[in-house]
């Protein structure tokens, strides 16, 4: 089943973090999504209300970013998660490095019942399509969060890694982009290709065709996971941005 939620980064960059966790995802919901894709708790005891706050309110969340990977891991399969992140491994040198640390990673989750997965980003060792590669097949067991803006903004072809990979896919992020010269916002040295711009609603960038592809095809695949909408930036009040990305997404079958 496939489950639609948004990643938290835009909402956090535009008013400093959620202030008031439940009024948020209450905003969400009534958008049409189904919650949020990390859960970020505390301590033990947050990650508990936070999680029974959102079942109670028919919504989820797809992972815990916890304050250890230990607890990330722990928490995240106590509480019905299915994955973590492999971010809590970037403080490395290279990406050598980082395959040794994720496939001891995935060792560890095995062992939960959960996986870890590689989020491709730009200005970070799994940043081109080249290195996203090397990282999935030297690391067999570890999924992937394929993030369509990042790679698009590296020069990766995202229906080319979509089909290739869709096995190891665990999660989504959609992502479109907009030249705007008089809003740019840096996202790393690989986007130079990009003119000065920002980060937008679905279907109004340049990205536009790769998102909706990914989105009919899982559609049509039966994809078991979560799709994310993830907009870094927002320069009006990010539900009115977020609204109009879900409505499009339902344009597109889902």
């Amino acid at each position: 089943m496939i489950h639609i939620g948004i990643a938290d980064y835009g909402m956090n960059a535009r008013y400093g973090q959620f202030y008031d966790y439940e009024e948020r995802m209450d905003d969400i919901k009534k958008i049409g999504y189904e919650g949020c894709e990390r859960l970020s708790p505390t301590d033990a005891a947050d990650a508990l209300q936070k999680a029974s706050y959102l079942k109670g309110h028919g919504m989820s969340f797809a992972t815990c970013n916890a304050p250890t990977i230990e607890k990330s891991i722990k928490w995240t399969a106590a509480l019905g998660g299915k994955y973590i992140w492999c971010s809590g491994l970037m403080e490395v040198h290279n990406l050598n490095d980082l395959i040794i640390r994720a496939n001891y990673l995935e060792e560890t989750c095995e062992r939960y019942g959960i996986c870890c997965a590689i989020h491709n980003h730009l200005a970070s060792y799994v940043e081109t399509q080249e290195q996203l590669e090397e990282f999935l097949d030297r690391c067999p067991g570890v999924g992937m969060i394929l993030d369509i803006g990042h790679l698009n903004a590296a020069g990766g072809n995202v229906k080319e890694v979509f089909n290739k990979y869709y096995d190891r896919i665990k999660a989504i992020h959609l992502k479109d982009w907009v030249n705007d010269e008089e809003n740019p916002v840096w996202i790393g040295a690989a986007a130079a290709g990009l003119g000065k711009g920002h980060f937008c609603a679905l279907g109004k960038g340049l990205f536009a065709d790769d998102n909706k592809y990914v989105v009919e095809e899982c559609v049509k695949r039966g994809f078991d996971g979560w799709i994310h909408v993830e907009q870094d930036t927002h320069l009006r009040d990010p539900l009115v941005d977020l609204a109009e990305s879900r409505e499009l997404i339902r344009s597109w079958g889902l």
